[in-house]
């Protein structure tokens, strides 16, 4: 046993995408689209007092043989535009997007995560993500894609450069890297955050390391208990060649939750969700993503393909390659034989993410579980109904870790670094609300009035400027 005091739970909520985690079966689906949706996610979110409400980003539709997935016919809006028209109808929640550092240049990501910094009121995140495959680059001027190793140098300086004009001010910016030769400056005054906060979501060797080196937020999928605090602790351990201090990266695994009003109850609500969500094409097109052949002939009801992968095989548009699929496909053969699976049973079997499943109490010390243990400091919790998918674990088991004494009752700052409890950057204090400085008519001889470097624009009531 350990004397240390209760770890804080640390909640947000992500808005899935148009793929199989939503059940689009259920009366209850709603639209990807209409901002009601959106708005509904974010401020029930909000009322549960949850640090941050997330969007993954797709840049382009997933196809297989050249036809567009079913589950993906519907695009999304433009994660940063939804997220600032949500700043306008909610108070403290932060608001999360994931853009590409690969085909984006870091002044348009420092002024857009800025905009957004500043209509919230401090409450931006920036989900850094990287391009693994030139069919997601043939949308761009320059297209391809990069090594891997490439990759996180491009988004490690992409960072670097965007929090160099964040906190440039007025001041110019002057950068020579092996990415970018960039000399101008910010059109903003410096963000009320500082830096907004910075998500990555890498687990390769060198995703860990930019992690630790760079981040505040680490989206894992390490969502398995014995996985979770291996990961946690790794990550963790990182942080101290970089001078940072364990609490200053939180890591919050995606994870699912079905809840019943027993445990029996969650378990048949649970299978029946599973099955809606792992329809016969969607088995078939995870199947190809491991043997890389057409199995628009195969059976999901009947038992796994006799042929072999081909390693090789580029079948699969928009989607990662499975690694080693020779050998995922051996695993999964035998997991099949040992449970009598079907195919598409066996990618219900291995595509579920950790799920809470249970009652509110038996779900509430899960997670409390797995945050005490250190296995997770929190999670972003993805619902399978849009939008109403998170009410009842709002209403039912935010109230039970709360008393707990694990979860916050209110929030008690304005920004999500506030939430997170992850420090400002050097030299950054959050302001609380002030009248800002408004210029008056010009006159001869008199300068316009410009902000000073890191002052105030004008802002929500909420704001603070760093």
């Amino acid at each position: 046993m350990t004397d240390r005091p209760l770890k804080q739970i640390h909640l947000a909520a992500h808005f899935p995408g148009v793929n199989n985690t939503t059940v689009w079966s259920d009366p209850a689906s709603g639209s990807h689209i209409e901002f009601d949706s959106f708005r509904h996610l974010a401020q029930t979110a909000e009322r549960g007092k949850f640090d941050f409400f997330f969007l993954a980003e797709g840049l382009r539709l997933r196809e297989t043989k050249g036809r567009i997935h079913d589950l993906d016919v519907v695009g999304r809006p433009e994660s940063i535009t939804v997220l600032n028209a949500l700043a306008a109808v909610t108070e403290r929640i932060g608001l999360a997007a994931t853009v590409n550092a690969t085909f984006n240049e870091p002044y348009e990501l420092a002024r857009r995560f800025a905009s957004l910094d500043h209509l919230s009121g401090g409450r931006a995140a920036w989900n850094v993500v990287t391009s693994s495959d030139d069919f997601t680059g043939e949308n761009f001027r320059r297209g391809g894609y990069l090594d891997r190793v490439d990759r996180y140098t491009r988004a490690a300086e992409s960072v670097q450069l965007a929090r160099e004009f964040w906190d440039a001010g007025e001041e110019p910016v002057r950068h020579r890297g092996p990415q970018f030769e960039v000399e101008g400056r910010l059109s903003l005054p410096r963000p009320p955050q500082g830096h907004p906060v910075v998500i990555q979501a890498g687990d390769s060797a060198e995703g860990r390391e930019f992690a630790a080196a760079t981040a505040d937020v680490v989206f894992s999928r390490h969502s398995d208990f014995a996985a979770g605090r291996a990961f946690h602790a790794d990550v963790k351990g990182r942080l101290a060649g970089y001078g940072r201090k364990p609490d200053e990266l939180k890591i919050m695994p995606a994870a699912t939750f079905v809840l019943g009003d027993t445990d029996a109850d969650a378990a048949e609500r649970a299978a029946e969700v599973r099955r809606a969500q792992v329809g016969p094409q969607t088995a078939i097109a995870f199947l190809e993503q491991v043997w890389g052949v057409d199995l628009s002939e195969h059976d999901p009801d009947e038992p796994l393909p006799v042929v072999d992968p081909d390693p090789d095989s580029a079948l699969v548009q928009g989607r990662v390659r499975i690694p080693d699929p020779v050998g995922t496909a051996e695993r999964w053969r035998a997991l099949a034989a040992e449970k009598g699976l079907s195919s598409r049973e066996l990618v219900i079997e291995v595509t579920g993410r950790q799920s809470f499943i249970g009652s509110p109490a038996t779900v509430a010390e899960r997670i409390d579980h797995f945050v005490q243990q250190d296995a997770a400091d929190g999670f972003i919790l993805v619902p399978h109904l849009t939008p109403g998918g998170l009410d009842e674990f709002v209403d039912r088991v935010v109230p039970l870790l709360q008393e707990r004494g694990v979860f916050r009752a209110d929030y008690t700052g304005p920004t999500l670094r506030d939430h997170l409890g992850c420090r400002s950057p050097s030299g950054a204090e959050t302001v609380r609300p002030r009248t800002p400085h408004r210029p008056g008519p010009a006159r001869p001889g008199r300068r316009r009035w410009r902000p000073r470097p890191g002052g105030c624009a004008r802002r929500r009531s909420t704001a603070g400027c760093g």
